[in-house]
C-alpha cells in the first residue's frame, strides 16, 4: 500500500503539472504563437487559453500595441550635393503575430534599417531647399514606401516623422545671410510701396480738393448769375411800370427816376476812396419831393394790385 500511495501521489502531482502546462494566460496587448514540435500551429489571443501540454509550447510573444522606434542620426547627400544630418522616429504596429514572428528575423533591426535606407533614398533625390520646406511630403513618401515594404512581415507603419535636418555650419551661415538679404529687400520694397501709396493718396486728395473748389466756384457763379438775372427782371418790371405811369401822365414817375439816379450818384461819391467832401444840393426840398414821388408811385402800384 505504501508504494501504491506514492504512485498515486506522483500521478496526482503530474496531473497538476500538466494542467498548469496546458493553461496559458495572455495579457492584453499581447499575442503568443504556439509551436508543436517546433512548427507554428496557432496564435493565443489575450485571455485564458489551453494548449496541449508537452507537445505544444509558446513560441514568440508579440506586442500588438503601437510601438515607437527612434531613427538615429545619419548623413544624407542631397541632389545638389549638400551634406545634411537627419534623424527621425517611426511608429509601427504588429497586425499579424505569426508573420511578424516567422517572416523576418530581428524585426526591430529590420524595420530600422529599412527606414534609414529609404530616408537616404527619398531625401537624396531632393534639393536642399525642397528638403527644408517640404518635410510633410518627405514624411508621406517615407510612410508609403516603408508601409509597402513591411506589409509581408505583418507590420503596419502608422507614422514616420523627420525630427531634425541639420545642414553644415557654413551652409547655415550662408542661409542666414541670404535670409537677411531677402528680408532687407522685402522691407525696402514695402517702404517704397508705402511711399508710392502715400503720394497717390496725396495726389488724389489734391485732385478731390480742386474738384470741390471748382464745383464751389461753379455753384457761386450760377447763383450770382441767377441773382443778376432776377435783379435785371426786377429793374425791367420797375422800368415798365414807370414807363406806363409816364405814358399816363403821372408826374411822380419822373420824380422816381430822378430820385433813383440822384441816390445812386450820392452812393458812388460816398464810397469813393479819394472823396473828402460830399456836395449836397442847396434845396433839400427837391430830394424830399423826389422821395415823395417814390412813395406816391408805390401807393399807386399797390392800389392797382388790390
Amino acid at each position: 500500500m505504501g508504494g501504491f500511495g506514492i504512485f498515486v501521489l506522483v500521478l496526482f502531482i503530474f496531473a497538476i503539472v500538466l494542467v498548469f502546462m496546458s493553461v496559458k494566460s495572455v495579457p492584453q496587448g499581447m499575442e503568443y504563437t504556439v509551436e508543436r514540435f517546433g512548427k507554428y500551429t496557432n496564435t493565443l489571443t489575450p485571455g485564458l487559453n489551453i494548449i496541449m501540454p508537452i507537445v505544444d509550447r509558446v513560441g514568440k510573444k508579440m506586442i500588438m500595441m503601437e510601438q515607437v522606434m527612434d531613427v538615429p542620426s545619419q548623413e544624407v547627400i542631397t541632389k545638389d550635393n549638400a551634406m545634411v544630418t537627419v534623424d527621425g522616429v517611426v511608429f509601427y504596429q504588429v497586425m499579424d503575430a505569426a508573420k511578424a514572428a516567422y517572416e523576418v528575423s530581428k524585426l526591430d533591426w529590420a524595420i530600422l534599417n529599412l527606414v534609414m535606407t529609404n530616408i537616404r533614398t527619398v531625401m537624396g533625390s531632393m534639393d536642399l531647399d525642397e528638403l527644408l520646406s517640404r518635410r510633410d511630403d518627405i514624411n508621406a513618401r517615407l510612410l508609403t514606401v516603408v508601409d509597402d515594404a513591411t506589409t509581408p512581415w505583418g507590420i503596419k507603419a502608422t507614422r514616420i516623422e523627420i525630427k531634425d535636418i541639420a545642414p553644415p555650419k557654413d551652409l547655415v551661415e550662408a542661409m542666414g545671410r541670404q535670409m537677411k538679404a531677402e528680408r532687407l529687400k522685402r522691407a525696402s520694397i514695402l517702404e517704397a510701396e508705402g511711399l508710392r501709396q502715400s503720394e497717390i493718396l496725396r495726389a488724389e486728395g489734391a485732385q478731390q480738393a480742386a474738384i470741390l473748389d471748382a464745383e464751389g466756384r461753379k455753384e457761386a457763379a450760377y447763383r450770382d448769375a441767377d441773382a443778376r438775372e432776377r435783379l435785371a427782371q426786377a429793374e425791367a418790371r420797375a422800368t415798365l411800370m414807370v414807363s406806363e405811369a409816364i405814358g399816363k401822365g403821372d408826374i411822380q414817375a419822373i420824380n422816381y427816376f430822378v430820385a433813383q439816379k440822384y441816390i445812386e450818384a450820392l452812393k458812388g461819391i460816398a464810397s469813393a476812396e479819394n472823396s473828402k467832401l460830399i456836395f449836397m444840393p442847396l434845396e433839400s426840398s427837391s430830394v424830399i419831393g423826389a422821395l415823395g414821388g417814390i412813395t406816391e408811385l408805390a401807393k399807386a402800384a399797390m392800389t392797382k394790385k388790390s
